[in-house]
């Protein structure tokens, strides 16, 4: 994995008033900031800063001649404080409830302010890194050229906040909280279908089932590689995304935003359902001529975003490829 820098973020002042050292971890891929248009990658829950590469996270879709040309960009990923890639939970451990989305998109914003950068070529990000980028827009109207949310929403809705309570309630209760808490949201991110056509109702052994098998492993595997603590902060932020957060309502919020918005969802995510998306692309349209949406055809759910590269390679590649072409001409 590419090195880890460091930004120190003093005496951040939370949303709900606590006050707190925050050590902003990164890392950068392809040509330096001064050389090259940025892009902003917001990691998703259980992933981390390390987005291309060997061990990418999204290597598919970040790259060399991938998507996302690391040739062409700059690509910039910010670690959400407590997410464990560093080790630094220690002092969240006990404050998670302290956070919010917003406070995340406050504290990239400080963090974009130290690295020098006024303005972001794109902001991409998946499950809750696309709900950062939502917070992120409204926050700073001016600063992103495309907003690009893919399986994400501006907000929580009451049907992921519950599963979100769920979550927490299991990281907190369970004797097996992180394992326990996968295992529940493993069936959130797939769909009925996908496990169908991946297990069929095959077995094992004489009792256990694939399915049950396949949990289980998703499970352990999240138990020896994460941190219990990260899981409570990112579940956290995950329940709290809303731009509208003691503001004026959505179009009022959203007229403010100067940015293309690229809305990507996908037909058969349960968790940020394609229904809430496509209306947010109809209220918007009433306001905004540039914004757009796109959607992934999937059985998979919200997974697709993991899994569905080809549809959504060619979803990002108009807004990637159009920067190419004028730097050509520039040229």
């Amino acid at each position: 994995m590419k090195k880890l820098q460091y930004l120190c973020i003093v005496n951040y002042l939370t949303e709900n008033g606590t006050r707190l050292d925050i050590n902003l971890s990164y890392q950068t891929f392809g040509k330096n900031f001064k050389e090259a248009p940025i892009v902003l990658v917001n990691h998703a829950l259980t992933g981390n800063s390390n987005v291309c590469g060997k061990d990418g996270w999204w290597k598919e879709l970040i790259g060399e001649e991938k998507c996302i040309n690391t040739n062409t960009y700059s690509i910039l990923a910010f670690n959400i404080p407590g997410n464990g890639i560093d080790g630094l939970t220690e002092n969240l451990i006990d404050n998670y409830k302290d956070f919010n989305a917003r406070d995340i998109a406050k504290i990239f914003a400080l963090g974009l302010e130290q690295l020098n950068i006024n303005t972001l070529f794109a902001v991409i990000g998946g499950s809750v890194g696309g709900g950062i980028a939502w917070e992120l827009a409204s926050l700073k109207p001016n600063l992103i050229e495309h907003v690009i949310p893919i399986a994400a929403d501006w907000k929580s809705t009451d049907w992921l906040i519950a599963n979100c309570y769920i979550q927490d309630n299991i990281l907190n209760n369970s004797n097996k909280p992180l394992s326990d808490a996968r295992i529940h949201a493993m069936t959130l991110y797939r769909t009925p279908e996908s496990l169908a056509k991946k297990f069929g109702r095959t077995k094992k052994d004489i009792e256990l089932y694939n399915v049950e098998s396949w949990l289980h492993y998703h499970g352990n595997v999240l138990n020896q590689r994460f941190q219990l603590a990260a899981y409570k902060m990112m579940n956290q932020v995950l329940r709290t995304i809303d731009i509208v957060r003691d503001k004026a309502d959505f179009l009022e919020v959203a007229s403010a935003i100067k940015s293309h918005i690229h809305i990507i969802t996908i037909n058969s995510d349960l968790f940020f359902k394609a229904e809430e998306n496509w209306n947010t692309y109809v209220e918007l349209k009433r306001i905004k001529e540039n914004v757009t949406i796109g959607e992934i055809k999937s059985i998979h759910g919200h997974d697709g975003f993991l899994i569905e590269y080809d549809q959504l390679s060619t979803l990002l590649e108009p807004i990637f490829q159009s920067k190419i072409n004028s730097l050509k001409i520039t040229a």
